[in-house]
């Protein structure tokens, strides 16, 4: 396990979660949280497609669960992420010489070797960072012709915070997922850490689905597969259980984006 770190872009805002390193690291632990380990992990492993010995880049990759989960695979991983503490973290949990950690901030990869990755990730934090075009344009330099990107997220349709939120419709015996807005980009604040300190948050930065498709075209990629992952999570008493199970069966938590660069395909 190696570490190295870079410095921030200047005047940047601080998105990353170092405020709560400890708590977080504690809460994920060393194989994830239940959507990890019931639907995330597997989904990422599942649409990466990699086999042992080839190279993988972690962009955000917080305290290692994802480079863990690929190291234990024989892939050799690059973990990237702006929070010290995290890569801190990550690196005590990580004695696998096959993972390389660097602090660093995800919009300037130049330090990366080009077209040396057979795939990258993001999970669970492209709504954390903004601008997305130096991202994705990093990635894409580090990518071999036949890489891919997966991208997962809490769905921007269904999950914008402060702006939607389940509703019970007690006519009809119906739980719906209410939605006051989605199609202008918004950046919010969102609290780190209610239970123990309300008054530490981080940003984050809701894009409709097209700005997505968009910024990865111009960065070069084509999304090749789009996936809408529900939770797993079941209501087994009370009078709304089967209304609650099925809005969850029908209205999913998590969209993951699988994107390859444009040259692979006009090669085909």
């Amino acid at each position: 396990m190696k570490k190295h770190q870079t410095p921030k872009l200047p005047h940047q805002v601080d998105t990353d979660w170092s405020g709560v390193a400890q708590w977080y690291d504690d809460l994920v632990g060393q194989g994830g949280g239940e959507f990890h380990r019931e639907i995330i992990l597997p989904g990422v492993l599942r649409l990466l497609e990699l086999t042992a010995g080839q190279k993988a880049l972690d962009i955000a990759c917080g305290q290692g669960v994802l480079c863990r989960s690929l190291a234990e695979r024989g892939v050799d991983v690059t973990g990237i992420d702006s929070s010290a503490d995290l890569i801190r973290a990550a690196g005590q949990r990580s004695g696998e010489a096959r993972i390389h950690y660097h602090v660093a901030d995800v919009r300037r990869l130049d330090f990366l070797p080009a077209a040396s990755f057979h795939a990258a990730a993001c999970v669970m934090a492209i709504q954390n960072m903004h601008p997305l075009a130096p991202i994705f344009q990093g990635i894409g330099k580090a990518l071999r012709d036949d890489g891919r990107l997966v991208i997962v997220m809490m769905h921007p349709c269904f999950r914008v915070p402060k702006q939607t939120s389940w509703g019970w419709d007690e006519a009809a015996k119906v739980q719906y997922r209410r939605i006051d807005r989605y199609l202008l980009p918004r950046k919010t604040p969102i609290s780190m850490h209610p239970g123990s300190d309300p008054g530490l948050y981080t940003w984050t930065f809701h894009k409709p689905l097209e700005l997505f498709f968009k910024a990865l075209r111009q960065a070069g990629f084509v999304v090749d597969t789009l996936e809408e992952w529900p939770s797993h999570k079941t209501s087994t008493s009370g009078p709304r259980a089967p209304a609650e199970n099925e809005a969850r069966k029908e209205i999913p938590m998590f969209l993951a984006l699988r994107a390859v660069p444009m040259r692979a395909v006009a090669r085909s």
